[in-house]
């Protein structure tokens, strides 16, 4: 007998932010527009239930908990790099973390995609010399 649970593995990128808490859902649409503004030929998927965005590699992605927002920046690496940035938010490992209705740091956000975008070329110019 088939379960009737909903597995958001196979459920469409679109109802993605839809299936989220109401709360949630203006922030990961911002969220979503920054991503896309800044590369728009980056390809949407449903990885570990976020919605992850990939440019020739997983690039970065948004999701929620039951607290926040959260844009995972899938780059321990930058994190490091950027940490004086990222030192007024709320930051677990490559995740940062928002709570819904507060402004997001757009410029940072966008300076963020931007280098993952290069690192990206990068890793993938070092796979093409193999």
């Amino acid at each position: 007998m088939k379960s009737n649970k909903l597995n958001t593995e196979t459920k469409p990128v679109v109802d993605y932010i839809v299936r989220q808490p109401q709360p949630f859902r203006a922030m990961l649409e911002e969220l979503k527009s920054l991503i896309k503004s800044v590369i728009p030929e980056a390809e949407e998927s449903i990885s570990y239930q976020v919605l992850c965005f990939k440019y020739l590699h997983m690039l970065v992605g948004i999701g929620t908990n039951k607290n926040f927002c959260s844009f995972y920046i899938m780059s321990p690496a930058l994190v490091k790099k950027i940490k004086n940035d990222l030192r007024n938010l709320k930051v677990s490992g490559s995740t940062l973390h928002f709570f819904p209705g507060e402004p997001l740091p757009k410029n940072l956000i966008k300076k963020i995609i931007k280098a993952r975008v290069k690192e990206n070329e990068e890793r993938a110019k070092g796979f093409r010399k193999k």
